[in-house]
């Protein structure tokens, strides 16, 4: 016992007291008298074990604190889709550089499905966005942090937003910007599309490039199937206008998809969750 009080820098009356209040706690004794000395007990064992673990973990802990702290921080690798790019990124991004964990950041766009291979073979440690299809999860982990719809995108003065009885029938008449077929949203569109009578447009283009569609759409007369995340700050000043239907069929999960078996970071860790917090003033002021 003054072994232990000097090894923790206390009292050896306040070691005693301490295994004492533990022993309270699981109701068993953890030490044993052995002559005129103590031994640890059966029960003592069974739990030192657990105990050295716990500690363990915290020194852990601790380390990759202090790692993340320094100014080789470890890197962190973050693929995006255009919604989180648009929106919650470039602040949480920006509020993470300035805690100063000194970690290298990287922001990979792309299409769903080549994002999660990349992050499967250990490319990237985060893909933020929406949640992909189930054949396209296998190994990876989802954390959901709002829902969105797809919104379909006009230039202000396009001749659609002035029609009252607006069908989706009428986008056969235009150029349609349309999700490729490997981006998380485009079975949403394909759905809704089907779901109206419409099997096929004559005239699209496939594009996940969120610059190419603001162009297009604005220059062009021509309609885009978007994420409405990606476009939110045009929609709000005005530089780009919505067609008023209901998307709802379209709303899915966008959050952070991590490996399963992988421990993040402490510097992935403090990403993560500056993540969430920004996702939840977003929220706070809707």
């Amino acid at each position: 016992m003054g072994k232990a009080a000097d090894a923790l820098a206390i009292t050896q009356p306040a070691v005693t007291r301490t295994m004492r209040e533990i022993e309270d706690i699981l109701g068993v004794s953890l030490l044993e008298k052995d002559g005129r000395g103590i031994r640890v007990s059966h029960f003592g064992e069974v739990f030192l074990k657990h105990a050295g673990e716990s500690l363990a973990a915290v020194q852990r802990g601790m380390d990759s604190l202090a790692q993340a702290l320094k100014s080789e921080g470890p890197p962190v690798r973050i693929g995006t889709l255009p919604t989180a790019s648009a929106t919650i990124m470039p602040d949480a991004v920006a509020e993470f550089l300035a805690i100063g964990t000194g970690s290298q950041v990287t922001i990979v766009s792309g299409e769903n499905r080549v994002l999660l291979n990349s992050l499967r073979l250990g490319e990237l440690d985060l893909v933020v966005g929406r949640l992909a299809a189930p054949e396209y999860m296998t190994g990876l982990t989802f954390e959901p942090l709002y829902s969105e719809e797809v919104a379909i995108i006009v230039s202000p003065n396009h001749p659609l937003l002035a029609r009252r009885n607006f069908t989706l029938g009428a986008l056969a008449n235009y150029t349609v910007l349309m999700p490729t077929k490997n981006s998380v949203i485009r079975p949403f569109v394909d759905r809704l599309l089907l779901t109206n009578g419409i099997p096929d447009l004559p005239n699209t283009v496939e594009t996940v490039s969120d610059s190419f569609g603001r162009a297009f759409v604005t220059r062009h007369n021509a309609i885009w199937f978007i994420s409405r995340g990606v476009v939110a700050d045009e929609l709000q000043s005005g530089r780009l206008a919505e067609l008023e239907i209901d998307m709802g069929e379209t709303r899915g999960a966008v959050g952070l998809t991590t490996p399963a078996a992988v421990e993040p970071s402490a510097a992935l860790a403090l990403m993560k969750q500056t993540i969430r917090n920004h996702v939840a003033a977003r929220t706070a002021l809707i």
